[in-house]
């Protein structure tokens, strides 16, 4: 087996997994599948973490994760596929943020490590065994993926900035509530 066999074999194996891990959370999240809590259970867990509207968040959230699972998975306009893996990554980052890295206390290790294989899918490209490949990468040019980072990389800036305003308001409140009870609040 050539080396060159053996690096598209590599980059199938890689493409699989993490994207069969990324649609079957997306699946979870869209649809309720392996015991997840589909858009609605989704919508209402994305509220209480910040990211509101939560319906729109849980849609782009399990799109993200679904569809750029599948076409990483396919090897179908990977540049594009990768990039929004990492931007939607990037806001499960910013969730776990707070726990530290390690995710056995609820770390960012994972979201982590799954945005940076869509990122570097998105560099390296899918390899010859895709549907890129198969079709002369019609849909996965490279400029492609440089607009998709770009956009991807604006997006999560904009979702976790937007996250970031809702938990210091609602932090603010408790604080405020919290004063009025303790009889220390102003009046």
């Amino acid at each position: 087996m050539t080396s060159l066999h053996r690096k598209d074999l590599g980059l199938l194996a890689l493409r699989t997994a993490v994207g069969g891990v990324l649609f079957a959370h997306g699946a979870q999240k869209l649809f309720g599948w392996f015991g997840g809590g589909g858009l609605e259970g989704t919508a209402q867990a994305m509220e209480q973490m910040g990211f509101e509207p939560g319906d729109r968040n849980a849609l782009a959230a399990g799109l993200g994760e679904a569809g750029g699972g599948a076409l990483l998975a396919a090897g179908l306009a990977t540049p594009v596929a990768g990039s929004v893996v990492a931007g939607t990554m990037a806001g499960a980052i910013a969730v776990h943020y707070p726990a530290g890295f390690f995710a056995h206390g609820g770390g960012y290790e994972y979201p982590a490590l799954l945005g940076a294989c869509g990122l570097a899918l998105a560099v390296s490209g899918p390899g010859c065994y895709s549907v890129d490949a198969a079709s002369g990468h019609a849909l996965g040019r490279p400029w492609m993926g440089v607009l998709a980072f770009a956009a991807s990389a604006l997006g999560a800036v904009a979702v976790v900035s937007r996250r970031q305003d809702v938990v210091r308001r609602r932090e603010a409140r408790a604080a405020d509530e919290a004063a009025g009870e303790n009889g220390t609040g102003l009046s």
